[in-house]
């Protein structure tokens, strides 16, 4: 199968766009589809509106890589004129909009189960991508609070959207996320941005941040993402907690954690025996596989 790709149905892209320009004119006027879980869990909020906490709705939002970035995105967009400060994170943001303009503008959506029900393998792709993204953002909180970080709680939420370009592609081009996947398991040496390239002519992470600046997302957060200031211990912390966590999505036998972890070692000021026991301790906490001691 070619660069060239015709799939039916109105919401999916047809071709795999030749610019990024092209990309960010496709996905960035798209609404950004969410979890129907998501949109259950946010009905069940909902009976309780004057009551409910901008706090305990955050707790909804967050578990939803989706819901996140459009709710983010949406407090970017419609930012009163008098806010000289960007919502750095979701409960910020749900401060800012208010609970009412919350439930009113994002009880309705499209969902991912219905974008994608007629695409076998598509919806268990972007699922990796979205599990992925969830233990990257609780690897990436637990190196933050080793290193007393302030912004913890930004550098979860952009290790949580790091990728939210790939989920997109998995949404919106779920047959180009597929081949991709496809030559990536022929091949498993195959980088992900020489793949990317070879299918969609750009790199995710080039998609990304272009979005990011598209939908004004808060500048905090488009730094964290970007992957090309790792001289900095916050990037460093968001990329190597998304890198380990994609690099031991099938397992620890993968030859880049080694590196990972030494790369962590320098960041967290610990002796690679003292990485491992941290990495096992917040991986445990969550119900994920522990490394190898």
């Amino acid at each position: 199968m070619d660069a060239q790709f015709y799939f039916p149905g109105k919401a999916m892209i047809e071709r795999a766009p030749l610019t990024l320009e092209g990309w960010v004119r496709a996905i960035g006027q798209t609404e950004i589809p969410t979890l129907e879980r998501t949109a259950l869990a946010i009905e069940d909020l909902r009976i309780d509106e004057d009551d409910i906490a901008p706090r305990e709705i955050a707790e909804v939002v967050v578990d939803d890589p989706l819901m996140t970035l459009k709710v983010l995105a949406y407090a970017a967009t419609h930012r009163h004129a008098r806010m000289v400060t960007d919502a750095e994170s979701v409960t910020a943001a749900l401060l800012m909009m208010g609970t009412s303009a919350f439930f009113r503008d994002f009880s309705n959506g499209q969902r991912v189960e219905t974008l994608l029900q007629d695409i076998p393998g598509a919806l268990e792709g972007l699922q990796r991508v979205l599990d992925r993204s969830h233990r990257a953002a609780r690897l990436a909180m637990g190196f933050a609070m080793h290193r007393q970080d302030t912004d913890a709680e930004v550098i979860h939420e952009a290790a949580l959207l790091h990728d939210f370009a790939e989920a997109l592609i998995w949404c919106h081009a779920p047959h180009l996320g597929l081949e991709m996947q496809r030559r990536q398991r022929l091949d498993a040496t195959l980088r992900s941005a020489q793949v990317q390239r070879e299918i969609l002519h750009v790199t995710v992470a080039d998609l990304e941040q272009e979005l990011m600046k598209l939908w004004h997302l808060p500048q905090l957060l488009q730094h964290l993402t970007n992957d090309r200031r790792t001289d900095e211990p916050r990037v460093r912390n968001v990329m190597l907690a998304v890198q380990l966590a994609r690099h031991t999505q099938d397992g620890w036998d993968n030859a880049a954690v080694h590196d990972d972890l030494e790369a962590l070692a320098v960041l967290l000021n610990l002796n690679p025996g003292a990485v491992r026991s941290l990495v096992r301790d917040i991986d445990i906490i969550e119900g994920d596989p522990p490394p190898h001691a």
